[in-house]
């Protein structure tokens, strides 16, 4: 069984949400989709039933959604709770709500909460709240997990218990797909991690998936055929997992007490080369140097700025309209190029 988002499209009047795109989450699988707060509100509505796609559907199992929703569970980002009821008696409710055959006990400490099982939800911190709404979600048992923001301002205690959550409903078979605009939070919860922006969908890919695909293809091709290859994405670590990203995808890049730092959409990822070696890898995608500690996508640039007769800034075309400082020496090689 799967969820399939089929040439899924969302427009309002004349602005594209996001274009068609294609996507399935397979039993035992981890899916993130990253995005604007707008691509995921729009994305959650159309799972609610609360608004229709413009073009394309949404299919479990191969089935119209609307026959298929039961199947699938949804952790909110914002959610009530009953503040009166104490955890025991909100997840006794939700039991005897969806007939669950889910132990209670169990549902506790998966969650870790039973040594509070008599405390009232209302006493409860924003962290243990978001546990308690989990233990809610398990108790329905989907075979669809859909999670808001998972993990947004959780503590690490409890960011730890849903991950290891996680890696339990994949073991049970569950399908799991995840919304947000955290990537950090994307690469680490996810098997498999996609961008849906107005460009499209796009998978992100992470030093695990690179090395699957290069143990595939040398199982397949002889020593003797291998040539030399050139990598043109940029790594950064998130946390345990290595994130690669396409050159274009980056805005710019800052360098800052010796450490460089990507730019992109609205977030920063540290990456271990020095600013010289990001210079000659990204100079045959259209970056350049405005300054000792700035690189930049010549094609984000939308305004170039004349302060003073010596001081200039680019302005990009992102969603922080972010402004760069462009040093003198660099005006002048910008205008040259520019054909100025």
């Amino acid at each position: 069984m799967t969820l399939q988002f089929i040439n899924a499209e969302k427009r309002i009047h004349d602005f594209m949400i996001f274009p068609s795109f294609n996507l399935t989450v397979s039993f035992g699988k981890a899916v993130a989709i990253y995005s604007s707060v707008n691509v995921r509100e729009q994305l959650m509505e159309v799972l609610l039933e609360k608004i229709r796609l413009s073009a394309g559907e949404v299919q479990i199992a191969g089935d119209s959604y609307n026959k298929s929703k039961q199947l699938l569970g949804f952790l909110f980002l914002n959610q009530g709770l009953y503040e009166r009821l104490s955890i025991e008696e909100m997840i006794r409710f939700t039991k005897q709500l969806y007939t669950s055959k889910i132990s209670i006990e169990d549902t506790m400490h998966a969650v870790q909460l039973h040594s509070k099982r008599k405390v009232k939800i209302k006493e409860l911190s924003y962290s243990e709240r978001r546990r308690m709404q989990l233990a809610c979600l398990l108790m329905q048992n989907p075979s669809y997990y859909i999670f808001e923001e998972a993990d947004q301002n959780m503590d690490l205690e409890s960011k730890r218990i849903f991950l290891t959550i996680l890696q339990g409903l994949k073991e049970q078979g569950k399908g799991v797909l995840i919304l947000t605009g955290n990537m950090e939070s994307a690469v680490t919860a996810a098997d498999e991690v996609y961008r849906l922006d107005d460009n499209g969908l796009h998978s992100i890919q992470t030093r695990d998936a690179v090395e699957d695909q290069s143990a595939a293809e040398e199982s397949s091709i002889s020593a003797e055929s291998v040539q030399p290859v050139r990598f043109e994405k940029i790594p950064s670590k998130v946390n345990d997992k290595i994130v690669l990203f396409d050159p274009p995808e980056i805005d710019y890049i800052e360098s800052n007490e010796g450490q460089s730092f990507l730019h992109i959409k609205g977030e920063s990822f540290s990456t271990n080369f020095t600013l010289n070696e990001l210079e000659d890898r990204l100079l045959p995608f259209g970056f350049f140097r405005c300054h000792r500690s700035y690189i930049v996508n010549l094609q984000k640039v939308r305004e170039v700025i004349t302060w003073t007769r010596n001081s200039y800034s680019l302005v990009l075309d992102d969603m922080e309209k972010s402004t760069i400082p462009l040093s003198k020496t660099k005006m002048i090689e910008l205008k040259e190029m520019l054909g100025l």
